[in-house]
């Protein structure tokens, strides 16, 4: 038999004991997140910071592949800045990302009237022109983009190869997968591949 005191006092034992751990937990724990103000809040957003610009965010956002996204930001950057080269050669550039080749083809053609001297736009075109079965006029333009880049591009040189091959042997090219490469200013590239 164990004496009544003892057992009244084991449960009160446990509660002293639950509550010291609890104390000791909680003096342990990280501060909380401190606001502007030193509150438990979140800091807000700084409305006098400096936006990124969208022409960047859609070239970002083409490099890895989102398409739709990146149409929306060159749209942004069209209320923006406007029509510009860039921003019509990005609209171009994602629509033809989307499959949607009319409106590509429409958008770089405004692209390479707006600047006429800028290759990777011409590219841009020719890469159009090919997925729409244009191949002679395609390689035209890339001969253009060629000569106005001074072979300097990789791509550029790529592409104008891969033209001139199915041109002069399309029957022999049509089981062949082919890739071509669409370009921005600073030389990056854009891979444009169907979706199975």
């Amino acid at each position: 038999m164990t004496p009544i005191g003892v057992t009244r006092a084991a449960p009160l034992f446990r509660l002293i004991t639950a509550i010291a751990a609890t104390a000791a937990v909680a003096a342990c724990s990280p501060k909380p997140i401190a606001g502007p103000e030193g509150g438990p809040y979140a800091p807000g957003v700084d409305l006098r910071a400096v936006p990124e610009d969208n022409i960047a965010i859609a070239h970002r956002l083409m490099t890895a592949g989102e398409y739709e996204l990146a149409l929306e930001a060159f749209t942004r950057a069209a209320l923006d800045q406007g029509m510009t080269p860039d921003v019509l050669t990005g609209l171009g550039s994602a629509n033809l990302g989307l499959g949607r080749l009319g409106q590509a083809e429409t958008m770089l053609r405004r692209a390479v009237e707006a600047a006429p001297d800028w290759p990777e736009a011409w590219n841009n075109l020719g890469v159009v022109l090919m997925e729409r079965g244009k191949h002679a006029e395609a390689s035209e333009i890339f001969r253009r983009a060629y000569a106005m880049d001074n072979g300097e591009s990789d791509a550029i040189r790529d592409n104008l190869r891969l033209a001139l091959a199915k041109s002069e042997n399309p029957a022999n090219n049509d089981e062949q997968k082919q890739d071509f490469k669409l370009v921005r200013r600073g030389r990056s590239e854009f891979l444009i591949r169907k979706t199975p």
